[in-house]
């Protein structure tokens, strides 16, 4: 294989993708990543401002939009399909990257597990997996109906190895993992052996969802947590959103179009380290 050719299996160019959770810190990045790849890019968005700033940071040769959208409803989702196939005629990849925890869902000295409320697990439930599915549901019926087509989820490192305290938000991420795998094969015997669906688990970034978990922003270090997490991370750091780039490229791409059903780890080496 020549360089040219390997070039060209990262070569996005003419290829639609659609965003859940696009405007957060790790979703922009790949929405730049793959702008800058020359594919078209549609940012799902339930705060459309937000969404519009984003746009004036991606450049590339492809083409962005923002469409309105909640990935718990599904009339908002087939609303924006539409919409999608309108602007760019096709969808090739779906990113589902919409997601989140509550701090009620989260154990702490006053809450203890048996208090949960069930309200928070639910939301943190809703919002990670079925936030996942629905998306899958609507344009992945797009994919079907090609015949072909790219799904990447976004699982995390809490699904693989339950962290302390997060509860709903570790079980519904290891769903997402076992989702990943059901719809792969159920995709590729069903409909189309290329349409493929596969899915990364980031390490610890510092996003704006949890900078107060792992930052101590008043003595410009990192929390007891924030410490405990390098302490295990082998590579002593956090993820930059530049990390996540070359294993999402390879998952959407060409380069990976034998490769289904599975979950990468992207994480410093976290998932690989026993703490002794």
């Amino acid at each position: 294989m020549t360089i040219t050719e390997l070039m060209k299996m990262y070569d996005m160019s003419g290829r639609s993708f659609v965003i859940t959770g696009g405007t957060g810190i790790l979703c922009s990045a790949m929405a730049k990543a793959l702008m800058g790849c020359g594919a078209n890019v549609a940012i799902l968005a339930r705060n459309v401002e937000k969404g519009e700033a984003l746009l004036a940071e991606l450049s590339g040769a492809g083409r962005a939009i923002i469409v309105p959208g909640d990935v718990l409803k599904q009339d908002t989702l087939k609303q924006a399909a539409r919409m999608v196939i309108d602007e760019f005629g096709r969808i090739d990849g779906l990113i589902n990257g919409a997601g989140g925890n509550d701090p009620g869902a989260t154990t702490r000295p006053d809450l203890t597990f048996f208090n949960l409320p069930e309200e928070a697990l639910r939301y943190v439930f809703d919002l990670n997996l079925l936030g996942t599915m629905l998306p899958c549901q609507i344009f992945g019926r797009q994919m079907a109906e090609q015949g072909d087509g790219v799904i990447l989820n976004v699982s995390s490192m809490s699904a693989r190895r339950p962290l302390t305290r997060v509860v709903g938000y570790s079980a519904a991420k290891a769903g997402i993992d076992n989702f990943t795998q059901w719809l792969a094969v159920h995709l590729a015997q069903n409909y189309s052996p290329r349409i493929r669906v596969n899915a990364i688990a980031p390490g610890f970034f510092v996003t704006e969802q949890n900078r107060a978990l792992l930052v101590d922003e008043t003595n410009s270090g990192l929390t007891a947590r924030g410490n405990s997490i390098i302490a295990h991370t082998p590579m002593g750091r956090f993820g930059d959103p530049q990390d996540l780039i070359g294993a999402v490229l390879w998952l959407l791409s060409p380069a990976s179009s034998f490769v289904t059903g599975i979950v990468v780890p992207v994480d410093g080496g976290f998932s690989a380290f026993g703490g002794v």
